[in-house]
C-alpha cells in the first residue's frame, strides 16, 4: 500500500514538476505567431458564417422548388424535404459553433 502511494506522489510531483518547467513567462502578452493564428482563425470563422447564410438559403429555395415542382412525384417531394431539413439544421449547427466559439473567447478573455 504504501509502495502505491508513492508512486502516485512520485507520478504527482513529476508532473507538477514537468508542466511548470516549460512555462515560459509571458508577462500576460501572447507572442506574435499566435496573435497571427488568433487572427486568422477569427477571420476564417466570419468568412464560414458570411458564405453559410447564402448557400443555406439556396439550399432551402431549391428544396422548396423541388416539392412545389413534383408533379406528385413521391420520391421528389421527400427528396424536397430532406434537403429543407438537414440545409436547416446545417446552418443552426454552424450558427450554434459560432456562438459557441464566441462565449468560449470571452471566457478566456
Amino acid at each position: 500500500m504504501k509502495k502505491i502511494f508513492y508512486y502516485f506522489l512520485f507520478i504527482f510531483l513529476l508532473s507538477f514538476v514537468i508542466i511548470f518547467s516549460f512555462v515560459s513567462p509571458s508577462f500576460g502578452a501572447y507572442p506574435k505567431l499566435i496573435n497571427k493564428l488568433i487572427s486568422a482563425f477569427n477571420d476564417i470563422k466570419s468568412y464560414i458564417v458570411a458564405i453559410a447564410t447564402p448557400i443555406a438559403a439556396v439550399a432551402i429555395g431549391s428544396g422548396f422548388l423541388m416539392q412545389k415542382f413534383s408533379l406528385g412525384d413521391e420520391e421528389r417531394i421527400r427528396t424536397g424535404k430532406k434537403l429543407i431539413r438537414t440545409s436547416a439544421v446545417s446552418y443552426a449547427f454552424i450558427l450554434a459553433l459560432d456562438l459557441i466559439i464566441g462565449l468560449i473567447e470571452t471566457l478566456i478573455k
